[in-house]
């Protein structure tokens, strides 16, 4: 009986220690913020083992990409987009390291599906016209930089009409 209680005390003692998904979730939370990507990247690992998280994966991913890999990132925000496929977020972030990796076709499209998801994303319509430009279609490019502008509600920028022209 002695044991047994040992046992048990043991047990309760060892789970109050133990730390849950969310605690590392926010654990990982701070440390990104702070910009402590390798650190973060640990914790977020730590919650998925708990489980799959979009949120984890995303912010893992943004860990990754805080180190400049992109190609590690693309490969978590795949997993958030898998888990959560309808949040804007996740593909304009995904487009964003596929632009890093020079997948401007990638890119272009990951930014495409977020402005169908969110319409009125002007970062979305900024950044694929960025692509854009980058595969040589000014004419495309022009379009979404204006559409940005449009969204805004400014005026067409002078960079744009002087690239655009």
């Amino acid at each position: 009986m002695k044991n047994l209680l040992l046992t048990f005390t043991l047990l309760i003692s060892f789970s109050s220690f133990g730390q849950t998904a969310e605690e590392y979730y926010n654990s990982g939370l701070d440390k990104f913020q702070a910009e402590d990507y390798y650190s973060a990247i640990a914790d977020f690992t730590k919650a998925l083992e708990f489980g799959e998280y979009s949120i984890v994966y995303y912010f893992r991913a943004g860990s990754k990409a805080g180190l400049g890999d992109d190609a590690g990132a693309i490969l978590d925000f795949n997993q958030a987009i898998s888990l959560e496929p309808d949040d804007p977020d996740y593909y304009f972030d995904r487009a964003n390291s596929k632009f890093g990796i020079k997948d401007f076709y990638g890119a272009i499209s990951d930014y495409t599906k977020c402005i169908e998801i969110s319409p009125n994303d002007y970062d979305a319509y900024q950044a694929r016209g960025d692509s854009k430009k980058n595969l040589g279609d000014s004419n495309g490019s022009c379009d979404d930089w204006r559409k940005a502008a449009e969204i805004q509600n400014i005026a067409v920028p002078q960079w744009v009409e002087n690239e655009c022209n």
